[in-house]
Parts: C-alpha cells; sequence; structure tokens
C-alpha cells in the first residue's frame, strides 16, 4: 500500500492550525455570540480556549505516540476499539466537513459586499475548486494556508491596533446580558471555533519530524487564535454597540467600516472571502482523511483508502467528502448544523482526554510518546468536566442529534467492519479495576482454547522460528527488565532441569504490519546470545524466539496454552495495578492465566545465598505446602538457605504462636525442605517482614487467585512487601 509523504513543516502545520480555526469562528460567529451573553464575549472565546487546551495538551501527546493520518479517529479506536472508532471516524468527519461547509456559506456575506452573486451557486464553484487544489496535494494546500493566514493576522491585527485606541467604555456595559449562564451558552457555541486543533492532528501521517513538530503546532496555533479572537472580539465590542452587532453575520466587515469608513469595510469584506475560502480548503484537506484512515482499518469500503498514483492524494475520500459538503450547502440549516458540529466536537475532545488516561493507566508497551501532557491527569479530567457543563448548555436537541450520528457509526460497524475487523481496544484488553474483577472472570480449558489466537509473528532470520510444543516453564520478556539473564535463572531454578521456553514479545499498534517487524534486531541478537551463554554456564536447556504481535498479553496466553507449560515466568515492577486501570500486562495475565504465575522483581542483587519465604498464615495446608516445595526449587537451583517467616497479628498469645510454630515445622519436613521456621507476633506484618529482607537475597511471597473485591479497588499487602523490600521479590501464584 503507499504510504502518504510527509511534506509539511513546521511553519505550514501552524498555518493549518491557525487556518483551520481563524474563519467562521471570527468572521462570522461573533455576532451570533453577541446576542447570546452581551459584551462579555471576548470572555466567551477565552473560557472555550482554555475549555480546549486539554484536549490539544492531549493530543498533543497522543499525537506523538500515533503520528498517523486520521488525528482523533486514531487515538478512540486504538484505545476504546472498532467500534467507538467507528463512531468518531463518522462523526469528527461529518463536523468538520459541515463546519468547512457552513464557512463556505458564511463567506457570501462577505461576498455580498463586493458583489451581488448567487449565494450558494458561488459556494458550489468555490468547493470545486478546493476539490481540485486537495487532490493536487497537501503541499500545494500548505502554501496557500501559509499565505493566506499570514495575510489575515496580519489585516485582524491592523483592526486590533486601530480599534482598541477607539473604544467606548459605555459599549462594554452591561458585560452580561444574560447572567453567567448566557456566558455559558456563548462559551459553548463558540467552541465549534477552536476545531482547528483536531485538523492538524488528522494529517500528522503527512508531517515532517512529527515527534517535535505536532505538539509545538498544536499549541502555537491554539495560543496565537485563542488570543486573536480574545482582541478582535474585545474590539468589536467595544467599538460597535451590542444592539447593532447581535445577528451581525458580517461583524468583521461591520468592525472594519466603523473604523476606516467603506474602504476599510470593503478589505475586511475582500480578507472575509479569501479567510473563510481558505478554511474550507483545510477542512476538506483534514475531514478526507478520517475516511481515509477508516477504511484502511477496514470499517468502511477499501476504495477510500486508494491513493492516486500520481499526486499520492485520497481522491476518493477527497470526492466523497466535497459531494456531502455540496449537498449541505444546497439542502441544510448550516447554522443549527455549526451547533451540532460543536457539540460532536465537545464529545470528541472529552474522548481525547480519556484516551490519554487509558493509554497511560494501562501503560501498553507500543504507546511511547515523545511528548508528554504536563499536568497528568488533572488536566485530563478538567477537560473531561468542563466537557460535561458545555454539553448541557448546548441542550437536548443538539444532543439527540449527537446520538443519531452514534446510532449511524454503531450500524455502520455491525453491518460492514464486524466481519472485517478482529481487533480490540486497549480498555478492553486490560480493562479498569473493578471491570476486571467483575466483568473479566477467569477462563479456563475450552473457554481459552476457543478464543481466537491473537495475530503474532516469529522473527525466525536467526533463530529456530518455532514456539515449543512441551516447555514445562515459560519466560516472557517485555524489553524492560533489569536483568533478563536473573529471570531466566528463576525460571530454570522452577523448571528443575526441564526445558524452558523463552520467548521476547514485542507489540506494536494495529496499524503496523507485523511482516515489517520480522527483521531481527540487533538487541534481539545480543539477548539471545546472553541467554544462550548463561545456560551452557547453568547447565540448563534453553529455546529462545522473539515475537511481534498486536496484543501482547493475549499472545502470553496463547504461548502458555500452546506450551502447556506449568509456570509462566515474567519480569514485575512490585505492582499488579497502577492508578486506575490493571497495569500492562500483569493485571490482565493474574486474572486469566491458567498455569502457575512467578512473577520476578528484580533489586539488582545477583547472588541469591539468603532466601527468606513469607506465608500469610490461614492459608489451606495444601496451597501452602505447594509453595513451600516451589521456594525448595529455587533454593536447590541456587544452594540458598532458607529462613520461613509467619507473622501472626499482636493480639496472637504464645499458645497461638507456638502452634503454628509446630505445624509449620510439619509441613517443612513432610515437604522434604531444609528450612529455619521463625514465627512471630507484630502490629504491622508488612513493615517486619520488610525489615526482615535487609539480611537476605530473595522474598518469596504468594498470592491467592481468590481475591477479594476489595484487594482488587487497593493495594494489597503483597504489593506494599514488593515495594518496600531491599532484596529482590519472587512472587507466586499457584493455581
Amino acid at each position: 500500500m503507499k504510504k502518504l509523504e510527509r511534506r509539511l513543516n513546521l511553519p505550514t502545520v501552524v498555518a493549518i492550525g491557525v487556518g483551520g480555526m481563524l474563519g467562521s469562528g471570527i468572521f462570522v460567529l461573533p455576532g451570533i455570540a453577541a446576542a447570546k451573553t452581551g459584551p462579555s464575549i471576548w470572555m466567551a472565546y477565552l473560557l472555550a480556549g482554555i475549555c480546549v487546551l486539554p484536549a490539544a495538551l492531549s493530543k498533543a501527546e497522543l499525537a506523538t505516540a500515533m503520528p498517523s493520518s486520521g488525528g482523533t479517529y486514531i487515538y478512540i479506536e486504538r484505545a476504546f476499539g472498532p467500534v467507538f472508532g467507528t463512531v468518531s471516524g463518522l462523526g469528527l468527519w461529518l463536523s468538520l466537513l459541515l463546519k468547512s461547509s457552513f464557512a463556505l456559506v458564511g463567506f457570501g456575506a462577505y461576498l455580498y459586499v463586493l458583489a451581488e452573486l448567487p449565494l450558494r451557486l458561488t459556494a458550489l464553484a468555490v468547493l470545486v475548486l478546493i476539490m481540485f487544489l486537495n487532490i493536487l496535494g497537501v503541499k500545494k494546500v500548505g502554501a496557500v494556508q501559509l499565505a493566506v493566514v499570514s495575510l489575515s493576522i496580519a489585516c485582524l491585527a491592523v483592526l486590533v491596533g486601530f480599534g482598541i485606541i477607539q473604544i467606548e467604555p459605555a459599549n462594554l456595559q452591561p458585560a452580561f446580558t444574560d447572567g453567567s449562564y448566557g456566558l455559558l451558552a456563548a462559551t459553548a457555541f463558540v467552541f465549534v471555533s477552536y476545531a482547528g486543533v483536531t485538523k492538524v492532528a488528522a494529517i500528522a501521517e503527512e508531517i515532517k519530524d512529527p515527534g517535535r513538530n505536532l505538539p509545538i503546532a498544536m499549541l502555537t496555533a491554539l495560543a496565537v487564535v485563542a488570543l486573536i479572537y480574545t482582541l478582535v472580539s474585545f474590539t468589536m465590542v467595544g467599538v460597535v454597540p451590542v444592539a447593532e452587532l447581535a445577528g451581525d453575520i458580517h461583524p468583521v466587515y461591520t468592525l472594519a467600516e466603523a473604523l476606516g469608513g467603506k474602504v476599510a469595510g470593503v478589505g475586511a469584506a475582500v480578507l472575509g472571502v479569501v479567510t473563510l475560502i481558505s478554511m474550507a480548503n483545510s477542512g476538506v484537506l483534514a475531514a478526507s482523511r478520517f475516511p481515509f484512515a477508516m477504511s484502511r482499518d477496514k470499517l468502511v469500503p477499501p476504495q477510500l483508502s486508494k491513493l492516486n498514483n500520481r499526486f499520492l492524494t485520497p481522491v476518493t475520500a477527497i470526492l466523497l467528502t466535497c459531494l456531502i459538503m455540496a449537498l449541505v450547502i444546497l439542502f441544510l440549516d448550516v447554522e443549527r448544523i455549526a451547533k451540532l458540529a460543536s457539540t460532536f466536537k465537545v464529545m470528541m475532545f472529552m474522548a481525547v482526554n480519556a484516551c490519554v488516561i487509558v493509554l497511560r493507566e494501562t501503560a501498553v508497551q507500543w504507546y511511547s510518546p515523545r511528548y508528554f501532557s504536563p499536568g497528568y491527569p488533572y488536566v485530563q479530567i478538567l477537560g473531561i468536566l468542563s466537557g460535561v457543563v458545555l454539553l448541557i448548555v448546548l441542550g437536548t436537541a443538539a444532543l439527540a442529534a449527537a446520538l443519531l450520528i452514534g446510532i449511524a457509526g454503531v450500524l455502520i460497524f455491525y453491518l460492514y467492519g464486524r466481519s472485517r475487523v478482529q481487533r480490540s481496544g486497549v480498555l478492553k484488553l486490560y480493562g479498569h479495576r473493578p471491570a476486571l474483577f467483575l466483568l473479566y472472570r477467569r477462563k479456563k480449558g475450552k473457554q481459552v482454547a476457543e478464543q481466537m489466537a491473537p495475530p503474532l509473528q516469529i522473527k525466525s532470520q536467526n533463530l529456530d522460528g518455532a514456539i515449543a510444543k512441551q516447555a514445562p516453564v515459560v519466560i516472557s520478556l517485555f524489553g524492560r527488565e533489569r536483568s533478563p539473564e536473573m529471570l531466566v535463572e528463576m525460571g530454570a531454578a522452577l523448571a528443575e532441569g526441564q526445558k524452558l521456553q523463552v520467548v521476547h514479545l514485542q507489540e506494536v499498534p494495529d496499524q503496523t504490519t507485523l511482516d515489517a517487524l520480522l527483521e531481527e534486531e540487533p538487541a534481539i541478537l545480543s539477548l539471545n546470545r546472553r541467554i544462550q551463554a548463561m545456560s551452557k554456564e547453568r547447565k540448563v536447556n534453553v529455546d529462545f524466539d522473539a515475537v511481534v504481535t498486536h496484543e501482547l498479553v493475549r499472545t502470553v496466553n496463547e504461548i502458555s496454552r500452546q506450551t502447556h507449560c506449568e509456570w509462566l515466568v515474567s519480569g514485575w515492577d512490585g505492582r499488579s495495578h497502577r492508578g486506575l486501570f490493571v497495569r500492562n500486562p500483569v493485571g490482565w495475565l493474574v486474572t486469566h492465566l491458567d498455569s502457575n504465575f512467578a512473577l520476578y522483581k528484580d533489586n539488582g542483587v545477583r547472588y541469591i545465598r539468603r532466601i527468606l519465604i513469607a506465608l500469610r498464615p490461614g492459608r489451606p495446608e495444601g496451597e501452602t505446602r505447594a509453595y513451600i516445595e516451589a521456594a525448595g526449587r529455587v533454593a536447590l537451583f541456587y544452594q540458598a538457605e532458607i529462613n520461613l517467616l509467619r507473622v501472626l497479628p499482636e493480639t496472637a498469645g504464645p499458645e497461638a504462636v507456638e502452634a503454628l510454630r509446630h505445624k509449620t515445622e510439619a509441613l517443612v519436613r513432610d515437604c522434604g525442605i531444609q528450612a529455619s521456621i521463625e514465627v512471630m507476633s507484630s502490629p504491622n506484618p508488612v513493615r517486619s517482614i520488610t525489615t526482615a529482607t535487609a539480611a537476605y537475597d530473595l522474598l518469596i511471597i504468594g498470592t491467592s487467585i481468590r481475591q477479594k473485591w476489595t484487594e482488587v479497588l487497593m493495594d494489597t499487602n503483597m504489593n506494599k512487601l514488593a515495594k518496600h523490600a531491599t532484596c529482590s521479590v519472587l512472587r507466586l501464584q499457584i493455581q
């Protein structure tokens, strides 16, 4: 498949972003907004910009992690799944093309000042020119945008410069004609004026050095436009009385005529015509990329993702976008459509903020942005809450219309995309903690076997290219291990001389083809060499393979099932949860694996000579025996001494301590393990155990698969032990 070329530099991207916002937002909407709130419209623009800021910061982060054509659609689809992706793609496409149609109709008010031409036919003629300009290539679009935006900013700056000194203080009173509700209503109404932020992200695949240029361009464009909107609208209401401005659909012309007479008004009309055409041009560029991206993801027909051989632009997507825009210009009430576009924009910006929270909290392996939003997660939460307020103010009619778009998106997915797409969003894979406990129950035996195996490829150029069919112990490497050799040694200890299957797993987003990553990387070859050297020294049978996959944890689960392993061994950071969501990949695996699970937290201890086992009193005897036997394997492998520590609550008397000691001694003898035993009572068992770890090299702890819901929602004592232990920690989960 041909790829879009990276042709757009930083100034051009800023121009596209500013051009996407600097159109009807200031050339048409101020008069309508003034009717809602009075002279305080400049506050409405400023508040709207502040409400957009969290989404801009979130989009900047998401775009550097996923610099792919489609922008917001891509982020929502990857985080929440293809159903939400289809809805968001359709909604974003419609909102952008409707806003662009509104710009083409809106420029008629300025054109009428220059010549009495048929409004709709003129708009259609301009739309045809825009369509051909987009087909010829984004480089030409970017060049036009840069010139027009520069001219618009310069002319608006001149108007502000001349107008600010002619402001009549009386025109600014009363500031609020309809109280705080009027201000909020105006803020929600002008929110769509900042939709150009979406347009910048939507063309990420065509931007040079997106990791650097995207965040700079998006935030610069937002700051520039917010400043322009605030200053120009303040000047408008200061120079032109609200009674004259309210309902005016060519307010920039009215302001210019009030300041400089008829000649200045004509100049402003020309500026309005050119700027609004530029906005529509930018809108077609960005809007056409949504069906293009959805088609590549098989959510809509493949014709929409085909590129022209000569111009390398998605001609079919551009033609369809322009066709819908033509129908809008001919038949629809564009003011109501603009309000609908604003409603859906608010919803999508809320979803973008939620995407950052989902991807950060799950720590999905492939999510590696070059830019991180500051103030996380408070900025994102603020963006979501402010969006809720704006949606309430916009009213039920707009929400109902947005709901219809959502229903249409769901129907498109189930009628076309469902049979062609087998992806899952990050949220479904890793889940929220309560959802993990309540909804993602453990699946065993036939249920797991019947699940569709995840897409994966084995890197086989220098490796044997085949996962073992029988391996009692599987060691999964995710690329962040402190010492992969030590992790493999832990697996060898549990294997008792049997074969080990070591798998290095690399998770990539769905838009990355697995075949493209089959060539062995030097780091993988180096890791293979080190593990093979360790296996010869330790005299263990190790098979090493590297796998690339779209669904890491499902792949691990599939490998565990395929190898019929008794133990799956993985590195650990000391927690199976993080923040609001289950951490990738440990939290998901803990609740889904049918094999025993060993998590190794490497605190840098190289030589294992003394091992401390800490098991919670009250555990069933058979379960305790299994933990002691597994710990005995580790001690035998390292020729290490074992101390079994059991801590009772402070209320336990001497009789309870002695009874537990005798019971533990008998259990250890039955297991055939040589170990010293210590039983004590303590007001803080966790602190007592972590204090004791200073004298040991490895702490072995256990966990039960029968967790209470309170343990799922909060940190368990196992996590606290791993966090504060001074030695390395091996956490065992035995089925």
